[in-house]
């Protein structure tokens, strides 16, 4: 089983302000330091706690978008609480997992740093919240065994929605229930709505921020306590209301990249964890003839097109992974093209339909939601018909089905037909 994190004492507030120069400073007495205090704009003070709305606890990772989840919920009567998860990842720092999209540090330490835990904790302080910083590295690293698995299996996987699923979501409600709080926020560009009793996921509102690809897999029961607070909000009044707050994080960078990979080396991540997977092999065509050798099927992935390591005279893709003879098939584009898919795992916010359900298939996060059937099956088992064939269906890739901007549920993608 996961090993539960032991819950730590908030730590000393110790807000890093170094090369802040605009901002007036006071002194700290707790860390012996002084911590900057924006005149101009004002934050939520401490008399203007509120008992009349429960208590929610906020996964903060000292991005904007989570930073200012915080305030906007303090801002409206909430009790707040934050909780830091750290991970305890050095690749090559000291790195954790965050809420937010950050942009890596220019040293590579990653979206969620030792100076990340600094800008949280300092919101934090802003707010005068209590705030606690969580250890999870021994379910981190099953996440990272899955990610170098999953690569060396021939699939491509994405840890972000598995995080989401069991780590983020799943220990942030668990964590909620011992320090007394009903609801549970993050900073996701994803909106959550109830009527009538029942509760349903929908896209953010910034359409090239959202978010909600990636939640398709939390548990109804999490989402019914699950908080969204800057999901009805574009980027830029995010970072808007992040400057009105006075937060000295409202100009971080963004980021796409996997928390844990901060340099894009997918390799070397899978190559430390399972180096079994990098035998070389044959790369052939589509009737078997040999084009050229590889060092390893956990260097490819469904669709790719460049590091092929071949002169074909023609644009090649890799349209297959045979894991079995460690072999790595091209082929022409068309070759690419699926109308239908076989996914498992599936998981659906509300009922799991019991007749073939029109509605719109995403097939990986920049995809463009698809029209087609779905058939769902008791054993989890979802098939999908697209009315017109697909681009590149790769296994290993969260299948997500949408009506319009409305998650319906998903799956994980086991094979293009």
């Amino acid at each position: 089983g996961i090993q539960k994190p032991k819950v730590t004492p908030p730590p000393p507030w110790t807000p890093a302000c170094a090369g802040v120069t605009t901002w007036q400073h006071s002194h700290c007495p707790q860390s012996g330091r002084s911590f900057p205090i924006d005149y101009n704009h004002r934050m939520v003070s401490p008399s203007d706690k509120s008992t009349d709305k429960p208590k929610v606890l906020v996964a903060m990772s000292g991005g904007v978008d989570s930073s200012v989840t915080a305030c906007l919920l303090r801002e409206q009567g909430y009790e707040v609480m934050g909780l830091f998860m750290r991970v305890g990842v050095e690749m090559p720092e000291d790195v954790t997992c965050s809420t937010d999209s950050q942009e890596p540090k220019r040293t590579h330490q990653g979206c969620c740093s030792a100076s990340d835990a600094a800008d949280a904790r300092f919101v934090a302080g802003m707010l005068d919240i209590p705030f606690y910083v969580l250890n999870f590295k021994p379910d981190f690293d099953r996440l990272i065994d899955y990610f170098a698995d999953e690569y060396a299996s021939g699939r491509t996987p994405n840890p972000c929605v598995q995080c989401n699923t069991w780590l983020k979501f799943g220990k942030l409600v668990e964590y909620a229930d011992m320090l007394g709080c009903h609801y549970i926020a993050t900073g996701h560009y994803a909106r959550i709505e109830r009527n009538d009793g029942q509760t349903r996921l929908r896209r953010g509102v910034d359409h090239r921020k959202d978010q909600s690809y990636f939640l398709f897999g939390v548990r109804s029961d999490v989402l019914d306590r699950a908080m969204f607070p800057i999901g009805h909000l574009q980027k830029d009044e995010v970072r808007r209301a992040a400057e009105r707050f006075g937060l000295p994080v409202h100009n971080k960078p963004d980021s796409v990249e996997i928390c844990f990979v901060p340099d894009r080396d997918y390799a070397r991540v899978v190559r430390e964890r399972r180096p079994d997977a990098f035998k070389p092999g044959h790369i052939e065509d589509a009737d078997g003839n040999v084009l050229g050798d590889h060092d390893g099927v956990a260097n490819f992935t469904i669709g790719q097109r460049r590091g092929l390591g071949v002169a074909a005279g023609k644009p090649v893709y890799v349209t297959r992974l045979d894991v079995l003879n460690n072999t790595v098939v091209l082929g022409e584009r068309e070759e690419l093209m699926h109308r239908s898919l076989v996914a498992s795992g599936a998981n659906f916010v509300s009922t799991p339909p019991t007749e073939p359900l029109r509605c719109e298939a995403q097939i990986r996060y920049q995809h463009h939601a698809a029209p087609c059937t779905v058939t769902a099956s008791h054993d989890g088992t979802l098939q999908v018909a697209f009315d017109e064939p697909q681009s590149a269906i790769t296994p290993g890739q969260a299948l997500v089905l949408y009506h319009g901007d409305e998650v319906i549920g998903g799956g994980w993608i086991d094979q293009a037909l």
